[in-house]
């Protein structure tokens, strides 16, 4: 596995435990607004540091009995064929694996699921079906809306603790789009909306996109809150 960062603890990426967050190198998705150009762009990966396997498990071994958990997001992880094998070294070590994935390798997912090597999924959503495609722009993503349902329907099937969670960014979503996929996607555990940040992002001409106020951000959550059992704003 390439890794393209390590952070040593985090108290919020894996909800309940203490953790550290791998970044996986590699997306076949181009959402113009994501904050992480130097782990999906190739141009941008050749100069981003890499952490070798033998580093990042002895950081693991040394951190047994202090940490719960490992969150593995990207880019995005599931693009890599080797993804089950680098888990299955992380389990060993008697860790929880939680897994940040955009939803589009279905086939990836029930595989790390079947096999319980990851112990909960967080699922980012981009956009109503009819946009998908054009939002997400990337590579190889024909098909792309029937892949994304396969994973929320693997996701509702609660052989696994999940979530699924969008960033609501202005220009690309309104409203009625997100009551939209909350009604997609409905009934489901949980729902988190999170707020677009202007900062970094691949296409420069998001940094100047002002994020919608938060009582906009309530008014949705409000008027989407009763398809899931928890659905919330998340800072």
């Amino acid at each position: 596995m390439i890794i393209g960062g390590l952070q040593k603890l985090t108290l919020i990426d894996y909800p309940g435990k203490l953790a550290a967050t791998v970044f996986c190198i590699g997306c076949n998705f181009r959402c113009p607004w994501c904050y992480s150009a130097e782990l999906v762009l190739p141009e941008k990966i050749k100069l981003q540091p890499k952490i070798s396997e033998k580093v990042f498990f002895n950081f693991l071994k040394e951190r047994q009995g202090l940490l719960k958990g490992v969150v593995l997001c990207g880019g995005e992880p599931t693009i890599h064929q080797n993804l089950p094998e680098f888990i299955k070294k992380i389990k060993k070590l008697g860790y929880l694996v939680k897994l940040d994935t955009n939803g589009s390798n279905p086939k990836m997912l029930r595989e790390l699921i079947n096999k319980k090597l990851i112990d909960y999924v967080a699922m980012d959503i981009k956009a109503p079906k009819e946009k998908y495609k054009k939002v997400v722009g990337g590579i190889g993503i024909d098909g792309i809306v029937g892949n994304i349902q396969k994973s929320i329907d693997i996701l509702k099937e609660n052989k696994i603790d999940y979530e699924f969670r969008m960033t609501v960014v202005p220009t690309i979503h309104t409203k009625k789009d997100i009551i939209q996929i909350a009604k997609d996607i409905s009934p489901a555990r949980r729902f988190y909306l999170q707020n677009f940040r202007p900062e970094k992002t691949i296409d420069p001409k998001f940094e100047k996109i002002k994020p919608y106020p938060r009582d906009y951000l309530i008014e949705i959550q409000k008027a989407i809150s009763s398809f899931f059992e928890i659905c919330r704003i998340r800072e």
